[in-house]
């Protein structure tokens, strides 16, 4: 089985995650530029995937009627997006122990990149999330 760790910046949030991880998908929209302070890479699994070693300062902030978003209450780091109705969790590819093996796929929410900004690298790209 697979195993991917990953952790916030100050160590206070440590996990574990045993399965095959989704392929990295950019995300764009403006909660992301917010929350990121640029656009995000998110990989995906399973809530019951993950097994949580430290949680200590793992906080969650309702960032819209249906979503939450998991951050380290310590040092700021962005780690993880989950639809309140959904068991599925999306973790920050960037808080992952290399090498991940992960691959990009696509980058969605296109209609909301910056102005500072082009994508370039021939990606698929969705203006909203994918269908």
């Amino acid at each position: 089985m697979k195993k991917n760790s990953g952790q916030c910046l100050c160590g206070s949030v440590v996990f574990s995650i045993f399965s095959e991880l989704r392929e990295v998908i950019f995300c764009h929209c403006g909660q992301c530029l917010k929350t990121h302070g640029h656009f995000s890479a998110y990989t995906e699994t399973s809530e019951k995937n993950i097994e949580w070693g430290a949680t200590s300062s793992l906080s969650w902030y309702q960032s819209s009627p249906k979503a939450q978003r998991g951050f380290c209450k310590n040092c700021g780091a962005s780690l993880f997006y989950k639809l309140d109705e959904s068991d599925q969790i999306s973790v920050s590819a960037g808080c992952l122990e290399k090498p991940t093996k992960l691959r990009p796929s696509c980058h969605i929410y296109v209609k909301d990149t910056s102005d500072y900004y082009e994508i370039t690298d021939h990606l698929p790209t969705y203006e909203a999330d994918i269908d």
